[in-house]
């Protein structure tokens, strides 16, 4: 991968990347972020929406968009600015999505681009579109860091007992406050 600088951008450039989506992923994302809506995880409550079965949450469709402004337009080295993000169609595990980002205008005096984003899946519907603000790196970066693989080699095992300790603390102090309450009700 190799960053490029606001010289080497212009209106017009465009990139993008397509990925199939699977429900490890959505699981994974899910568990990340905390975000443990049954919409996305609980296939019964799922068929009880209008979706009828679980959708990817909008923002790790968004995430699609910051890899490709991280590895891509403009690259290693950029750092996201802002995001304005429109949801039109659900994401379902199985969808091939591809986001695309396109340079709408260059604000080189600023190290500022602004960028149309959009993220289409396998029928061509639009299902996210929005517009990113990014800075460019401002000198062309060349990175060869880890791939999705060699990283999930990498940081499960080692990770899996911190994550375990924290989920186990995090459950003692629910515990802790929930009977912190009760004794300070039966007191009243």
């Amino acid at each position: 991968m190799i960053g490029k600088t606001i010289d080497q951008l212009q209106a017009g450039d465009r990139a993008e990347l397509t990925r199939v989506i699977a429900d490890e992923d959505i699981a994974g994302f899910v568990s990340a972020v905390g975000d443990y809506n049954p919409v996305h995880s609980d296939p019964a409550y799922a068929a009880t929406t209008m979706f009828k079965r679980p959708i990817a949450p909008g923002i790790y469709t968004a995430g699609l968009i910051s890899a490709v402004i991280g590895t891509t337009l403009p690259g290693p080295g950029a750092i996201y600015l802002s995001q304005s993000l429109k949801f039109s169609k659900p994401v379902f595990a199985g969808d091939t999505i591809t986001a695309r980002v396109e340079i709408a205008e260059v604000l080189r005096e600023r190290n500022r681009i602004r960028l149309a984003t959009v993220c289409l899946n396998q029928r061509g519907e639009e299902v996210l579109s929005g517009e990113a603000w990014v800075m460019p790196s401002r000198r062309a970066i060349v990175y060869e860091g880890r791939r999705r693989g060699e990283l999930a080699a990498m940081a499960g095992w080692p990770m899996s007992p911190w994550t375990w300790a924290a989920e186990a603390t995090a459950a003692w102090g629910a515990l802790g406050l929930a009977l912190m309450g009760a004794t300070s009700t039966a007191r009243r």
